[in-house]
């Protein structure tokens, strides 16, 4: 029996975190977190790229050209959907995290899903370096381990 699992080393890695300008104040929060993930883990500042869209409708055409590029080893998908007084929230949560999913797959490359999905503002910064941590961190590190995940599922296969 094979166990297989990844570690997050950030060494030689190159990385884009696409993130949301919608509800910045909380997305800012998210994008400090990701960046401290990735560079206390060994990403060279130099090899990761910021990623700014409108808002996170934006976020999957985003992230399939990204991974069009063949340059990124992952990416980390960031933004903050906060309820309102309509449905529009449940279309752009949604349909978000499904473009997302669709472009990983597709390309075959991590992309951590960091979009927050929250009932009120105060949620979301509870979750962007409050109360109950930084989901941007937890983006970027489970990123950085599935890279490595997938560097040794090809190692097996080709061995």
């Amino acid at each position: 029996m094979a166990d297989f699992s990844g570690t997050p080393h950030g060494a030689g890695r190159k990385m884009a975190v696409a993130v949301s300008r919608f509800n910045e104040e909380v997305t800012q929060k998210l994008v400090d977190g990701a960046l401290d993930a990735l560079t206390r883990h060994r990403v060279a500042l130099e090899d990761i790229d910021v990623i700014w869209v409108p808002g996170a409708w934006e976020l999957g055409v985003t992230v399939r050209r990204l991974l069009s590029m063949d340059r990124y080893d992952a990416v980390v998908a960031l933004g903050a959907v906060i309820r309102g007084e309509t449905p529009h929230f449940d279309y752009v949560a949604g349909e978000c995290a499904r473009a997302l999913q669709q472009a990983a797959a597709e390309f075959e490359v991590p992309v951590a899903l960091g979009v927050l999905t929250c009932d009120t503002t105060e949620q979301a910064l509870a979750r962007a370096g409050g109360d109950h941590g930084n989901k941007g961190w937890d983006a970027a590190m489970a990123a950085l381990e599935m890279v490595d995940l997938l560097d040794r599922l090809d190692a097996a296969d080709s061995a």
